[in-house]
């Protein structure tokens, strides 16, 4: 049994631990101390095994540690030949007399015994070496195993989870100052952050604290440079009878977790998460095309080292879905992630230290290929999360996390465009001024001259939606000049460019300009693209939109009308592009003089959008204060108001009472009010 701790941290896990103990052994005679490496089971065990010894509550006490069936073995032997005098010499059978021994008897001399089963590496090795259930024994076991055979009417589950920061900083300034440390809580706290509450690292850092005399602050500085390996981090001589630095704490469970079927594919797939948000990943992006074709790697690995060095190479066998499923459930049961599939966009968590200690083991150029493999991963989830505002945080986060670990990776030879997808996915989500820094250090970061021009052409749009138009346009001229120059006049790159130029000149005010450059825009489109590609329709649109801003709410309807047909029958009648150009149709038929019709089509779109959206995607709140609006034109302003305050409502919880779509409900909203007669018509002051 390990020595005793010189601060044993009480934790909730602890209490819930005694209280399990406490139960007595014919409630609970199997309990299960479950938690990943380093979260201190083993300290947990030794602790109330002392208490109960102290007590005077144990006759006997057998420790074990599971880590192998031989050493069960012999560790049951050992006992045998101390208690029952058995030969030691052919542990099998001593083993098997122990058993025996322990099995309640009627009228023997009762034995309050508790035997603690510590580190179980694999639930087959106690095939046939199961304590007996008595009512005056216990069997503790301390695992990270989470497989089904550990479960039963007889079995009591504890988790032991990670600290909780004040249990933490508790358990730091008690360490601190037995060696007469007295640092800050608030440094302690960020401490335990940063090493993410995990106990095993919170001891071993305390243990480099006293050793090296460093400041709390100085370590996190140490801590945090990614240039120095975890171990240099870490103590030279480990105390309390540790023997696992926390980087190799996880590395005999994942050797395990390699050898349950799929065999091999465990390692590469912590390897990969290894790169990704530790909060939570879709299952889908570990499942898909991209990290498939990644877990196949090994098969083909494998092939090779088996055949002759005179044969040709063996080609990958393909890795399924399921078989990327079942490789998350072998790290999962070996405790080295979590993963929950009924969490689809949270699918998989992992301790960031796993990920720390895993990347590590990889060569620079390793983890470049690893980065460009995740952002492969997370582009494929792109394309399903634009309505989908949970998902799309998620792969948001994910992103953030793959960019922290290898940002430079994903600009070698070109920048990924999962980067483009992360800022218009800012865009999308209403966060405007984090979608414009994102594109303004993309368009700095970039090193493929194609690469930060689109940047810069992204970055001009948000611009100019958002912030000064005509800076934008100014921007978007050089841009397009650019293009013209590197790509040429009649390439898609450049025509994009176009588009977006008059697009922007509308917005800065200059409509004829932007009506009439569309019109040259859209001409060429047709002749290079075809009328049905999508570029050629995102212009039509825009053509219809503009005609109708210079005055032409008719020849607008008509091109809408036209366009959401074709839009329907090109790109799907759920898509966001028809869905975008059905609302536009609505809303100059408004604006055509027919409110009515609109309110109608306006209430339609609604209902398709409910069915497909999040309730708080920013489109959806967009497409319920055109309703409202039409609604007031159209007679109902009582109910026009109505619906704009609960619009305002849930614009200023999901996008902010400072956005520009919330300041213009709410200015709506004081129009509506006027207009019916209600109390309180005050529209927000203007920024």
């Amino acid at each position: 049994m390990p020595k005793k701790l010189a601060h044993f941290q009480t934790t909730a896990a602890a209490e819930r631990f005694t209280q399990a103990v406490a139960a007595g052994a014919e409630t609970a005679p199997f309990q299960v101390l479950t938690g990943m490496g380093g979260v201190g089971k083993t300290q947990l065990a030794a602790h109330q095994a002392r208490v109960l010894r102290d007590a005077g509550q144990l006759d006997l006490l057998v420790w074990v540690t599971a880590a192998t069936r031989t050493d069960v073995v012999d560790a049951y032997a050992h006992a045998a030949s101390q208690v029952l005098g058995c030969d030691q010499g052919a542990p099998d059978r001593s083993a098997a007399s122990f058993l025996a021994w322990l099995e309640p008897k009627p009228g023997a001399d009762r034995c309050r015994w508790m035997i603690v089963l510590d580190d179980l590496a694999d639930p087959a090795d106690l095939r046939q070496l199961w304590p007996p259930t008595s009512p005056h024994g216990r069997t503790v076991l301390t695992t990270r195993r989470r497989d089904a055979a550990l479960a039963g009417a007889d079995w009591r589950h504890v988790p032991v989870d990670l600290f909780t920061t004040a249990e933490a900083v508790t358990y730091l300034t008690a360490t601190l100052a037995a060696h007469d440390r007295h640092d800050r809580p608030d440094e302690l706290a960020a401490l335990a952050e940063d090493v993410d509450h995990l106990p095993l690292a919170l001891s071993q850092s305390a243990a480099y604290l006293i050793d090296s005399g460093l400041d709390c602050a100085s370590y996190r500085t140490l801590l945090a440079d990614h240039t120095v390996a975890l171990d240099a981090s870490l103590p030279d001589r480990l105390r309390d009878d540790q023997t696992t630095p926390v980087t190799s704490a996880w590395s005999v469970c994942l050797d395990r977790a390699d050898q349950l079927r799929p065999v091999g594919l465990a390692r590469r797939m912590l390897r990969l998460i290894a790169m990704l948000d530790p909060n939570g990943i879709p299952e889908a992006v570990l499942t898909g095309e991209a990290a498939r074709q990644h877990l196949a790697a090994h098969t083909a690995d494998r092939s090779r080292l088996a055949s002759s060095p005179f044969r040709s190479r063996s080609p990958r066998r393909d890795v399924s879905e399921q078989q990327a499923r079942e490789a998350l459930r072998a790290l999962h049961r070996l405790g080295l992630i979590d993963h929950d599939p009924e969490n689809p966009h949270e699918t998989v968590r992992v301790h960031r230290l796993v990920q720390r200690a895993v990347r590590e083991t990889r060569t620079a150029h390793r983890r470049d290929l690893l980065a460009r493999t995740a952002a492969d991963a997370l582009m494929a989830s792109w394309s399903r999360s634009y309505f989908d505002t949970a998902l799309s945080r998620t792969l948001r986060a994910n992103t953030a996390a793959l960019t922290a670990h290898a940002e430079h990776a994903l600009h070698k030879d070109s920048t990924h465009r999962v980067l483009f997808e992360a800022g218009h996915s800012l865009a999308a989500s209403g966060q405007d001024a984090a979608a414009v820094d994102h594109f303004r250090h993309l368009a700095s970061a970039a090193h493929n001259r194609f690469d930060r021009l689109d940047a810069q052409q992204d970055l001009a749009w948000q611009l100019g939606w958002t912030v000064d138009p005509a800076t934008a346009v100014a921007t978007l001229k050089k841009v397009r000049r650019s293009r013209v120059w590197v790509c040429g006049l009649t390439e898609p790159e450049t025509l994009g460019s176009w588009h977006s130029l008059a697009v922007l000149r509308g917005r800065a005010g200059d409509v004829a300009g932007a009506v009439k450059s569309l019109k040259r825009v859209l001409r060429l489109k047709r002749w290079i693209l075809g009328s049905s590609h999508p570029q050629t329709l995102d212009t039509r649109h825009e053509f219809a939109w503009w005609t109708g801003k210079a005055g032409d709410p008719a020849a607008a309807v008509a091109m809408f009308t036209t366009l959401v047909t074709d839009r329907e029958r090109v790109q799907g009648i759920d898509s966001y592009d028809a869905l975008a150009s059905r609302y536009a149709l609505a809303w100059w038929t408004g604006k055509a003089g027919d409110p009515a019709t609109a309110v109608a089509a306006l209430r339609e779109l609604l209902g398709r959008f409910e069915r497909i959206a999040d309730s708080d995607h920013p489109d959806l709140l967009d497409l319920r204060h055109g309703l409202a609006r039409w609604r007031g034109e159209a007679g109902d302003t009582a109910g026009a108001a109505e619906a704009l305050a609960s619009v305002a409502r849930d614009q200023e919880r999901v996008l902010g009472p400072e956005a520009d779509d919330t300041r213009r409900t709410l200015r709506a909203l004081a129009r509506w009010r006027g207009e019916a007669g209600l109390t309180d018509t005050r529209a927000p002051t203007e920024p």
